[in-house]
């Protein structure tokens, strides 16, 4: 089926660079850091939408759901760097935040051919994954329209799943698809249809927004720091005692040695602030509160009124 790309608005010409390749190099380069500017804008006027998106992807970690991004190309590549960042940044499953893209993991390199084109290959996808009710899917494409993303949308709804999208063309066949839109309308790009530009930094800002926001509400930060930073090397273990020394005001001396009691960031820093020595116990809190300090807090101080008030 032919696509008329006149009705989609990432795809018209942007009058002011129709002469772009008679400039110098300086003036290219200012040429695209004006349209640049006019992307934070766009993302801006979507924040709402986004809140929206990032309140249900809260309640579906709750309920042990995934975040499922899906996209195709330049779409797909931005949706997997923002979920393999998820696992060392905040010290979640690999599961938890995912992205299927066209072709697979090898079209992350080098497209696969037709695979963008295919519904069947997102329901394969889908399937292989066991998606389920509980997870809540996105798909990803600056024109809204792309068949995998709109294949795959289609099939998560069947599943139950609640669906949304990033997209930034105006008036797109995904964000009327989706529950919950996500619309960032960039305009023309500098490079006629190039929506590897300013369509893929609004993309891009929107996924850090949805992953970042999400995994504050799930208690992955405290204050600003992330506790649930992965010490897998000798830059991130001096992070991790750093963010313990900062939180509870200790020395970097006291922090080590407490990191080698409690093992992580997170359960050094409970232990700190709560008085709750005994790693069992921590445990318990924080199994209790899917690892949310400030929530555990609030139940070790809940705790002791009871215990004083019966005594």
């Amino acid at each position: 089926m032919s696509v008329n790309l006149n009705k989609i608005s990432t795809e018209q010409r942007n009058v002011d660079t129709k002469n772009i390749d008679l400039l110098s190099t300086i003036e290219i380069l200012q040429k695209m850091n004006h349209e640049d500017h006019k992307v934070a804008d766009a993302v801006k006027l979507a924040l709402p939408q986004i809140a929206k998106v990032v309140d249900k992807i809260v309640e579906a970690f709750y309920q042990d759901g995934r975040l499922i991004y899906m996209g195709a190309g330049t779409s797909g590549r931005i949706g997997i760097l923002d979920a393999v960042e998820c696992p060392p940044t905040f010290g979640v499953s690999f599961d938890m935040v995912q992205c299927l893209m066209a072709g697979g993991e090898k079209a992350f390199i080098k497209a696969v051919e037709g695979a963008e084109d295919s519904l069947e290959l997102a329901v394969s996808d889908l399937k292989r994954i066991h998606v389920s009710s509980k997870d809540i899917v996105i798909g990803i494409a600056a024109s809204g329209r792309t068949p995998y993303v709109v294949g795959g949308i289609e099939y998560a709804k069947a599943q139950g799943c609640i669906t949304s999208c990033i997209v930034t063309a105006a008036n797109s066949q995904l964000a009327a698809l989706v529950d919950f839109p996500i619309e960032a309308i960039t305009g023309e790009e500098v490079i006629t249809g190039s929506t590897r530009l300013k369509s893929g930094t609004a993309q891009k800002m929107i996924c850090n927004m949805i992953s970042s926001a999400s995994m504050i509400k799930m208690g992955k930060v405290y204050e600003n720091y992330m506790i649930d930073v992965q010490a897998t090397n000798q830059k991130l273990i001096a992070r991790a005692e750093g963010i313990v020394s900062q939180i509870t005001g200790i020395s970097l001396e006291e922090a080590r040695n407490k990191m080698v009691i409690y093992k992580t960031v997170k359960k050094t820093i409970f232990a700190i602030l709560s008085g709750v020595e005994d790693l069992e116990k921590i445990n318990e809190y924080l199994d209790k509160t899917k690892g949310h300090i400030r929530n555990a807090l609030k139940m070790v101080k809940k705790d002791d009124e009871t215990y004083r008030n019966n005594k």
